[in-house]
């Protein structure tokens, strides 16, 4: 095998395995590689959440980058190894740089960590939007990180409340919101 073969195989190898990462990401399939999953996100670590810059897809685009520029140096161009071997490896660390960069600032840049207490429903205030029958369940309305959410509501005395009367949660089970009336706890 020549160079500039070799160069065109890291190519090859490259893309078919960015086209089949993104099809296997898009169809919903998981690949794991290595022990530790090189290519998924870890939280806990430290408090932060991060991507190792040696994961599947900054590897395939290295690959990708540095088997065009090295293919096209030595192929196209007829430069000697040595040069055609610096160009594919500046260009692989750049193509591979700019998937990292990509990745760490638009993919993970909003993620955060999930914390049990910013779901606790105990002492949410809310807004009765479907009356709560007697003995019965109805549906309330309450606002969580800058959204409006429903729930499931059913009075904790077991009385009707009408809709539109504001109501706090005081206890949280099987996805129902026990619910007391909030003049009444003031």
């Amino acid at each position: 095998m020549t160079w500039a073969g070799f160069f065109l195989c890291c190519f090859v190898v490259g893309s078919v395995f960015s086209i089949v990462s993104f099809l296997a990401g898009h169809m919903h399939v998981h690949l794991h590689v290595g022990h530790h999953g090189a290519g998924h996100v870890h939280g806990g670590h430290g408090g932060r959440g991060g991507v190792s810059p040696f994961n599947p897809s900054t590897i395939a685009a290295f690959l990708v980058w540095f088997g065009a520029a090295g293919y096209l140096a030595m192929a196209y161009y007829g430069t000697w190894f040595g040069v055609a071997l610096g160009v594919a490896t500046v260009s692989g660390v750049i193509g591979g740089s700019i998937i990292f960069w990509f990745l760490a600032k638009f993919l993970l840049g909003h993620s955060k960590e999930l914390d049990p207490a910013d779901y606790e429903m105990v002492g949410v205030l809310g807004s009765v939007s479907g009356a709560i029958r007697e003995k019965g369940t109805g549906e309330i309305l309450y606002s969580r990180d800058g959204a409006r959410r429903a729930a499931v509501a059913r009075s904790e005395e077991g009385r009707a409340i009408p809709r539109g009367t504001e109501v706090i949660v005081t206890r949280y089970e099987h996805g129902i919101a026990y619910v007391k009336r909030w003049d009444e706890m003031a």
